[in-house]
């Protein structure tokens, strides 16, 4: 165990002010180094510390940051979702630590989760300098991957599912044309009820209450023109990552397709694949949440900080 301290720091992206948290372990010289990508609507005081500090004990520096639009980094209009700017973001994340005194960028490490998870897994294929990736339940396609994906017994079934998402369409549209307009967005709920929120699981609505009382700058909010431009896989991707790939999946996820990503990940030069017997919202949780982050540890400690250099 090492000792750390964090502290608030800042970064540019985009023309925003970047808002963010760095961990530094409390001994000389440079670091390797995390930066942390968030999922859909995250903001850093959500998930993100948890991790943080398994990553941070164990003598990695560390970065996690709200995205443009979220939290308290700058951004209008407010929870907007918008992948392209989002892989902005953390590309901006690594060049901010790369330049750090702190920081050995040879050894920067990049983690993401659901949506991020994504995102992380687009930004190894254009950035053959990472020492290593870690994608926790990504989701790579949020169209043809979301087929497949676990039915939990109190699912609503293919036709009242279909219903929701058509539902969905008419706010996203309205909030799409007020985009366009440079108006203010109509807003859906991230938990709600069915057909009006991204996601309506009554198995959820401790969890949301909970990171509704939890972590303040947090908001059940997002832009639902997000549904038009959401990432959809691109062929080759993952064959073009260089780094050492960890992919962590649920295998009771019914946000997510596992299947789906399994088939994509499976094309990777040499990925390290873990499968767990539990839901989505699982892996950031309790017990499985304690195993999930001491895997990454460890995946992350032999690739960027091998036993002659700890």
């Amino acid at each position: 165990m090492v000792g750390y301290g964090a502290r608030e720091v800042t970064f540019e992206s985009g023309g925003s002010t970047i808002a963010a948290v760095f961990y530094r372990p409390n001994r000389p010289g440079r670091h390797p180094c995390v930066v942390m990508a968030h999922g859909f609507s995250g903001t850093m005081d959500w998930i993100l510390p948890d991790f943080a500090a398994v990553f941070a004990a164990a003598g990695f520096a560390v970065l996690t940051f709200d995205y443009r639009h979220f939290g308290a980094s700058e951004g209008q209009p407010r929870q907007l979702v918008d992948s392209q700017r989002q892989l902005t973001d953390i590309r901006s994340a690594l060049t901010h630590v790369r330049s750090r005194d702190d920081v050995d960028a040879d050894r920067v490490a990049l983690w993401g989760t659901s949506l991020g998870g994504s995102h992380v897994i687009v930004v190894a294929a254009e950035d053959p300098r990472l020492a290593a990736v870690v994608a926790n339940v990504p989701a790579l396609d949020m169209y043809r991957g979301l087929r497949g994906r676990y039915r939990p017994p109190h699912h609503p079934g293919p036709a009242r599912s279909a219903l929701a998402a058509g539902r969905l369409m008419g706010p996203a549209l309205l909030d799409a044309a007020r985009g366009r307009l440079g108006v203010s967005p109509h807003y859906l709920p991230v938990y709600g009820p069915l057909g009006h929120a991204a996601f309506s699981d009554p198995a959820l609505a401790g969890l949301f209450r909970q990171v509704e009382q939890g972590s303040p700058r947090w908001r059940n909010a997002f832009t639902p023109r997000f549904l038009f431009h959401a990432p959809r896989y691109r062929a080759g991707t993952v064959e073009r990552i260089r780094s050492p790939l960890l992919v962590t999946l649920a295998r009771d996820d019914s946000e997510v397709s596992s299947a789906f990503v399994l088939q994509k990940i499976g094309r990777a030069q040499h990925p390290e694949i873990r499968i767990y017997p539990v839901g989505h919202f699982d892996m950031y949780h309790g017990a499985v949440r304690d195993e999930v982050a001491r895997d990454h540890r460890d995946f992350l400690l032999r690739h960027l900080m091998p036993l002659t250099a700890r």
